[in-house]
């Protein structure tokens, strides 16, 4: 057999999705340009100075979703913002009852995070990495308890939400959000 024919066996019948077109790349990247980079700076200018932050790894994912597929459900931002912030807690929980086994604290932040959200219609695919960073981000992160839910997990959300509902409305092609709830 040969390797074209194993891998066509393994997935389903319908065909790539069609590419996208250079004012959509443009405004894509303008988004997250923007929304990164405003986090970012406002995280060196204002948190940085006194040990916190306001950027955390999660937010690339978020903003591939929130700038480049915004008509996904999970790009949503009921599902950008709840899903961090619920995320964040549990993260967060996770990290102070279990903190002393990291794998384990890490494995049942991710697991439970997804639960949440799913549960309260908030999934975010990247708010698994934000319950994963709050176990695994190191003394400064865990220094900010569940503060860390606010900040920078809902606060940097919110930041990428409205550099979304600007960006991604100013094009006549573009139309973002689907719904709020």
């Amino acid at each position: 057999m040969k390797l074209a024919e194993y891998l066509g066996k393994m997935g389903g019948s319908a065909k790539a999705p069609p590419g996208v077109g250079p004012w959509e790349l443009f405004w894509s990247w303008i988004g997250s340009v923007i929304g990164i980079g405003l986090c970012g700076y406002l995280s060196a200018k204002y948190f940085e100075p006194s040990d916190r932050t306001l950027l955390i790894g999660s937010f690339g994912a978020s903003a591939v979703l929130v700038y480049g597929a915004i008509k996904s459900p999970l790009a949503q931002p009921r599902n950008l913002v709840g899903g961090h912030f619920i995320s964040g807690i549990v993260g967060v929980a996770c990290s102070l009852l279990f903190g002393d086994t990291p794998w384990i604290a890490g494995a049942l932040a991710v697991s439970i995070a997804i639960v949440a959200m799913l549960a309260t219609k908030t999934l975010h695919p990247p708010g698994g990495a934000t319950a994963l960073i709050a176990v695994i981000g190191g003394p400064k992160i865990h220094a900010l308890g569940f503060t860390y839910a606010l900040v920078p997990a809902g606060a940097g959300a919110v930041i990428l939400l409205v550099v979304a509902l600007v960006v991604n409305n100013l094009s006549k092609d573009r139309r973002y959000p689907e719904y709020w709830f």
